[in-house]
């Protein structure tokens, strides 16, 4: 496995992982400047991994 393709693994599995994250985030609230700052990387953190992730193979039915 070539380095390139554990990078596209680990950015497919970092997106579809990621939105759980975002749950205790919300719960608990985003009231301060760094709680939206925490959110806001969160999705552009979630965006980068989809972008990466996008060409992964084992995402694709047979």
């Amino acid at each position: 496995m070539h380095l390139s393709s554990s990078v596209t693994a680990a950015g497919f599995w970092l997106g579809t992982l990621l939105p759980i994250v975002y749950l205790p985030v919300i719960v608990a609230g985003i009231d301060s400047m760094s709680r939206l700052s925490l959110f806001v990387a969160l999705l552009a953190v979630h965006a980068l991994a989809l972008v990466i992730g996008h060409d992964y193979s084992g995402s694709r039915s047979q």
